[in-house]
């Protein structure tokens, strides 16, 4: 079993959680930090000392207060962890359940588990930790779409494109004769009305002010 763990996680609860269930694993070392900022500090000297983490365990959401920080994301800290110490072991605990952004995670960023918070949750990491430690991957039953070739929908660089022209204040018109200015198809009104639809249905948005807030939220554009 890992013998030095650190938890990133902003919210008292669910800290004290997540150092209950660890420490029923025996775990001999397991620090805790409420900023990325902290948790980078602390892996940084545990290098130092040569003691390094093996596991890191993050939310991907931290409240900003009156601290300002480098690192503002579970996301920021684990790719810079990562980069650092490439065979740090990376699980992700977080109420998060886009796909795309699950996807990114582990094709871009290498995390070896993703657990969605939730009734039982706290057992399910611990079944995490177990499947991780043995070299294994693991995803939560809510995430295991993302790495599907049958998603109900994925994201592409067409979509992507359409994002990025909406959030320069572009009409669907001008979107469309964008579009065709550079013969990309499909261009026409139809086909980006129905597009940007399902982009509000996947994303969970309102209206498009909503959507391209959610889209720059995971990063996307």
């Amino acid at each position: 079993m890992f013998t030095k763990v650190l938890i990133a996680e902003d919210m008292d609860d669910i800290n004290t959680g997540v150092l209950t269930a660890l420490s029923q694993l025996e775990i001999a070392t397991i620090d805790q930090t409420q900023y990325c900022d902290d948790a980078d500090l602390k892996a940084k000297k545990a290098r130092k000392d040569k003691k390094p983490y093996e596991l890191l365990i993050t939310d991907l959401s931290f409240a900003e207060d009156h601290r300002k920080q480098k690192l503002a994301s579970g996301e920021d800290l684990l790719k810079k962890l990562k980069k650092d110490q490439p065979n740090l072991k990376v699980i992700v605990y977080s109420v998060e359940d886009k796909l795309q952004r699950i996807r990114r995670l582990y094709n871009m960023h290498g995390i070896d588990a993703y657990v969605c918070k939730g009734r039982k949750s706290l057992q399910e990491l611990k079944k995490a930790i177990k499947i991780v430690y043995k070299g294994e991957k693991y995803l939560s039953a809510k995430a295991k779409n993302a790495l599907s070739n049958k998603s109900d929908m994925e994201i592409d660089d067409y979509d992507i494109g359409l994002l990025k022209l909406l959030s320069k204040g572009m009409s669907q018109d001008e979107i469309s004769a964008n579009l065709k200015g550079r013969s990309i198809s499909p261009n026409s009104l139809s086909s980006i009305e129905k597009r940007l639809s399902k982009l509000k249905i996947y994303f969970k948005a309102n209206n498009a002010i909503h959507l391209i807030a959610n889209a720059k939220d995971l990063g996307l554009i």
